[in-house]
């Protein structure tokens, strides 16, 4: 398990597996999780979010520093396809099925033989985990299972089952919770798991729940027909321009981190005239990348304004770009100096940014995205 110890859903797990007379491994440092995985061969996993896309961007990494990035590339497609093809009635087609045994073969089993071997289920917690990840672990033989709650919920009001699970969503609501969504795109919930309040602080308590006795969860989301949440964004993290625009950064920063260089993202735009990104580089793929590009020990500190680095950054942005409205796009970015780190501040414990702390650390890079423009 890699969530903080002080998270609600990771108590909740211990008492679990206390319950079930299972066996739990705790990881101190998450640099250190593939090696533990490995060593304790777990049958299921818990972690936040940005555990799958460590794993998912070093499987490429490795892949193309042995020059096979095409079939790490192959491979990725096929399994996002075959996870898809899983929600149809008639499910994968011949080729797909033959298709998918060829990369089980050379790529699938070594992703899950990093994992210990055994793992075949894996929960996570703490931040939504984007489609297209929760698609390819799954197309790979890992079932990546989401919920959602708060820790005011005791923590947990909805969750994905092996049986009723559909990618992307964080499931249906559990037994005794009723979720709906307000007018504003607000998350809203009651039953019995919710708590009943603040301790001695009455006023935060009512400004936490509606009138009628629902709690704000001041998460954004959406309910599908058949019962399935699927999160947004936080009502708190949307930015709005100086046009007037909404924009909820979440899915665009997501989109951006798929990109094998880029470790974190974060997007600006408050008030501003436009919607601009701070960008932050992974240190094992800036290692690699710098050695392919005639840079071998060159800090970062020196290189974020290279050409063929902020092209490759560029890339990443255009390619999310296409997924938004031209008002939503990303026009410009900023290469910060160093990663984001809960040791330096930049991150919580389940390894959120912390906005306001970037913010205010980065302004001078913030207000670069605006000069002279």
């Amino acid at each position: 398990m890699t969530l903080p110890l002080a998270h609600a859903f990771a108590r909740l797990i211990q008492v679990g597996m206390v319950q079930a007379r299972a066996t739990m491994v705790h990881s101190a440092d998450i640099a250190d999780v593939m090696v533990q995985l490995r060593r304790h061969r777990p049958t299921f996993i818990l972690a936040v979010p940005r555990v799958f896309e460590k794993m998912h961007s070093q499987a490429r990494q490795l892949a193309a520093a042995a020059r096979r990035g095409w079939l790490f590339t192959v491979a990725d497609r096929v399994a996002v396809r075959y996870s898809h093809a899983l929600d149809t009635p008639r499910g994968p087609n011949v080729l797909l099925r033959l298709a998918h045994a060829a990369c089980d073969l050379v790529a699938y089993r070594k992703l899950r033989a990093a994992l210990g071997g055994r793992c075949r289920t894996a929960i996570v917690g703490g931040a939504p985990l984007g489609a297209r990840l929760g698609h390819f672990f799954r197309g790979a033989g890992i079932t990546v299972l989401e919920g959602y709650g708060l820790t005011e919920t005791s923590p947990a009001l909805t969750v994905n089952l092996p049986a009723a699970q559909r990618v992307g969503t964080v499931g249906r609501p559990l037994p005794g919770v009723e979720i709906r969504i307000a007018d504003d795109g607000e998350i809203q919930a009651r039953g019995d798991v919710v708590f009943p309040g603040y301790w001695n602080n009455p006023d935060a308590t009512r400004a936490t729940f509606t009138a009628d006795g629902w709690l704000r969860t001041g998460d954004l989301g959406s309910l599908d027909p058949d019962g399935f949440i699927r999160i947004t964004g936080r009502m708190k993290e949307v930015l709005i321009t100086a046009a007037g625009k909404n924009v909820t950064p979440a899915p665009i920063e997501e989109a951006i981190r798929e990109h094998p260089l880029v470790s974190q993202c974060m997007l600006v735009g408050d008030g501003r005239p436009y919607v601009a990104a701070l960008v932050t580089i992974d240190p094992d793929a800036w290692n690699r990348w710098r050695s392919t590009h005639g840079q071998a020990g060159a800090p970062l500190t020196e290189q974020r304004d290279n050409p063929d680095l902020r092209s490759e950054i560029d890339s990443a942005i255009n390619r999310a770009n296409r997924a938004v409205s031209r008002a939503e796009q990303v026009k410009t970015f900023r290469i910060l100096p160093r990663d984001f780190t809960e040791a330096g501040g930049e991150l919580t414990p389940t390894l959120k940014i912390k906005r306001n702390v970037v913010a205010e650390r980065y302004t001078a890079d913030v207000e670069a995205l605006y000069a002279g423009r």
